[in-house]
């Protein structure tokens, strides 16, 4: 892997653990010489992200919608910034750029960009691996539902393996660069569907 997208929240919540996980991955992919594609943004976990890499020597891109650049909200001192029309661009850029998606907490938007990556590895849109850090906890009830939809029948047993997740960072990241790809709906037959 050479780069990953990192989506996360561009709030910074009261609690610590939240900057720290994000500081952290920041600074273990810089220093396992793994770029960093992220959301563009100088606040929150998106711009503790960002600095933590961009101080252990990491590449960082950013990629930001035009809505959102104004001086307040787009770091400049990334390695490279990309301004995009809107959420799709940036979704897209995203895969473009990267070799796999690792997810860290955050909120709506952060939830809309992971299940888009899942959804697009589901349907053989990418075959990159999809990273969930469960920091204290933060998403167990995620990992509960997603394992809900697989029980139910609404995700194929074969697809049940796209979303990788750890409680530690450095594991996940192992189970990242070992991923191999699944049979993507566009491959399968209808009598597999």
């Amino acid at each position: 892997m050479k780069r990953l997208a990192v989506y996360c929240g561009s709030a910074t919540p009261e609690d610590p653990v939240y900057i720290a996980c994000a500081r952290t991955v920041g600074r273990t992919l810089a220093e396992r010489g793994i770029g960093v594609v992220y959301g563009g943004g100088r606040l929150g976990l998106m711009g503790a992200v960002a600095d933590s890499a961009l101080a252990a020597g990491g590449e960082v891109i950013g990629v930001i919608p035009e809505a959102l650049c104004g001086p307040e909200v787009a770091h400049q001192g990334l390695s490279e910034l990309h301004t995009v029309a809107g959420m799709h661009q940036r979704k897209q850029m995203f895969t473009d750029l990267s070799d796999g998606f690792l997810t860290i907490p955050g909120g709506t938007g952060t939830m809309d960009e992971l299940w888009e990556a899942m959804s697009w590895a589901q349907l053989g849109y990418h075959a990159k691996p999809v990273g969930l850090w469960n920091v204290a906890g933060f998403y167990d009830g995620l990992i509960d539902f997603v394992g809900t939809m697989g029980a139910v029948g609404f995700l194929r047993p074969v697809h049940q393996g796209i979303l990788l997740h750890d409680d530690d960072l450095d594991r996940l990241l192992g189970r990242m660069e070992a991923y191999r790809p699944h049979k993507p709906i566009f491959q399968m037959s209808r009598e597999e569907l």
